[in-house]
């Protein structure tokens, strides 16, 4: 097949799920206000766990980088898809593509080790509570954060070179909402087979490794919990439990679709619809499932509200 002169200068077409919706209005509609929904509350989760003393703790501290992760995650992909849709004009240059694929790989590798490190945490704070302060200091929490920010980039940066030195075909459209591996790599003229099952293992090395880890954590919690004596005390660790394995399950599960499955279980419908599922719908809903539930959240919003935007009443 004829290839076309993928340089700097060269452009994709993303094709994506609004291109081949049956309502693409309602659909963008629906992508905008699931964005403005991400931004407000985790920008709002990123205040109050910044500005309320009683949140300076490790959980709160890690859930505010997972909120950082969704904030940047979605904006890589959505503000693009809705604009492109709007101008009509879905072209992504050579080099913008290997950016938004280095980012996508470096956020959803990123929040692939911290829910593993939250996991941890919260088998401390459950089953080790005595030596919670020991295990969970400030020094081991920052390790943690920047383990999972320097190892998701240098995954990224790997896998992003070396798939854009392929050549191309003379088709440019990836039919996808965001330039990633395996659509891009539909595109390649030269074998892939090799490289797909590189991708396959880094899928496996990245993903069953944490999975397996955050497993082995809530089986032992949940041993914990049931043993507790009191009632209240087994409530609130379920509760805060059920928040992390809510969020767990969602990005995993879209995750081992995307990057561990064979290609033949995929088709682009399907992992179109996939990929707007944990890079749009889910930065959403995530800041939503650990703050609706979760008291000392709320509380702090409503202190922190209360603080800096609410007028303060006159003094009489």
């Amino acid at each position: 097949m004829e290839s076309w002169n993928s340089t700097l200068s060269s452009d994709f077409i993303l094709v994506g799920i609004l291109d081949n919706s049956g309502s693409p209005e309602l659909l963008c509609a629906s992508f905008t206000a699931l964005y403005m929904l991400a931004l407000t509350s985790n920008g709002l989760l990123l205040l109050v766990i910044t500005m309320d003393a009683r949140l300076h703790v490790p959980m709160y501290f890690l859930l505010g980088q997972l909120s950082l992760m969704d904030l940047l995650f979605t904006s890589v992909v959505t503000p693009k898809a809705v604009v492109d849709f709007l101008l009509r004009d879905n072209t992504i240059t050579f080099e913008s593509c290997a950016l938004q694929m280095f980012l996508a790989l470096t956020l959803g590798g990123a929040e692939d080790l911290l829910l593993a490190f939250m996991a941890y945490d919260r088998y401390v704070a459950i089953c080790h509570p005595l030596n919670y302060i020991i295990f969970m200091r400030s020094s081991i929490c920052w390790l943690m954060v920047a383990t999972s920010w320097i190892l998701a980039s240098l995954m990224a940066l790997g896998y992003t070179t070396y798939t854009m030195q392929y050549p191309f075909c003379k088709s440019r459209k990836i039919r996808h909402l965001l330039c990633e591996i395996p659509p891009l790599l539909k595109l390649a003229c030269a074998d892939t087979s090799t490289y797909e099952h590189m991708v396959y293992v880094m899928g496996v090395t990245f993903l069953i490794p944490p999975l397996a880890a955050i497993l082995a954590s809530y089986t032992l919690i949940l041993f914990t919990v049931l043993h507790m004596p009191s009632n209240e005390g087994r409530k609130k660790a379920l509760v805060t439990c059920s928040s992390h394995l809510t969020v767990v399950g969602m990005f995993y599960g879209a995750a081992t679709f995307m990057y561990v499955l064979p290609s033949s279980f995929h088709s682009p419908r399907q992992d179109n619809i996939i990929s707007v599922f944990y890079t749009i719908v889910t930065p959403a809903l995530n800041p939503l499932i650990y703050s609706l539930r979760n008291k000392e959240v709320t509380g702090a919003l409503m202190r922190v509200l209360g603080r800096y935007i609410m007028p303060a009443n006159p003094t009489l």
